[in-house]
């Protein structure tokens, strides 16, 4: 059986039997593949299914009259992109591709089956959906109260974490290929802001970023400036590779 990252993900959260793992598995409906900065899932659509990402970066997304765009957060693979609408059924934002993804469909038909059958799995599912709250929460902090730096630094720390967790990220690293304007509408910056802070958590030596690739050279110092703490990510930590 194919180990989606999804349940990988569900496993660092709380436990799930073998039948929940195959049903959720069973409940897939094809891959399809997404090309960069394609909107796969548009303000006002009302999707018949919930999609998870395989591989790649999405973004949450919200467009303004004047073109002006921000993202809501960053889906890493293994998140589903659109949960939410399985009950709020009408979207309010869209979902856009930051690189090549994969994706998968959870028909809601299915995810009801799930809620009849299984109030485990309907748990864990309801507790991603929560989580996904949490970091809005968290970047709107980030957006109205911390430093341009302390800002990127969370969501740096935010990444590694989420990555680590997809076994994505290891040993301090992970490669993030998208574009500086994707990043500052991530952070609510100009791509001179951007910039800026990120050359000083490089002066602070903190971080090296080179190409595609992010290490983290001190994650404390980084996490402290950024006053990170990954609780509201509700990973257990001890099946992690422990952050020293």
């Amino acid at each position: 059986m194919t180990e989606y990252p999804l349940l990988k993900q569900l496993s660092l959260r709380g436990s799930i039997t073998r039948e929940e793992s195959e049903f959720l598995t069973a409940a897939f409906s094809g891959t399809r593949e997404i090309p960069h900065d394609r909107e796969f899932i548009r303000e006002g659509d009302v999707p018949q299914a919930s999609t998870v990402l395989l591989s790649g970066f999405a973004a949450r997304s919200r467009e303004l009259s004047d073109g002006k765009r921000q993202f809501l957060t960053i889906h890493v693979e293994g998140d589903f992109v659109d949960l939410h609408s399985f009950l709020l059924k009408k979207m309010d934002h869209g979902v856009v591709a930051l690189t090549r993804c994969t994706v998968a469909s959870v028909p809601h038909e299915r995810l009801k089956e799930i809620t009849e059958r299984f109030p485990n799995l309907t748990r864990q599912l309801w507790l991603s959906t929560l989580i996904d709250a949490a970091i809005h929460r968290e970047w709107l902090v980030s957006f109205g109260r911390r430093s341009s730096r302390a800002n990127v630094a969370h969501l740096l720390c935010e990444l590694y974490m989420r990555l680590a967790a997809v076994g994505k990220a290891d040993k301090f690293q992970f490669r993030l290929p998208i574009t500086q304007g994707e990043l500052a509408d991530a952070r609510g910056m100009s791509i001179v802001h951007l910039n800026r802070a990120i050359k000083g958590l490089r002066e602070l030596d903190l971080i090296t970023w080179l190409g595609e690739t992010v290490e983290i050279k001190d994650w404390n110092g980084l996490a402290s400036l950024a006053d990170f703490d990954p609780n509201y990510l509700k990973l257990d930590m001890r099946r992690l590779a422990p952050l020293e």
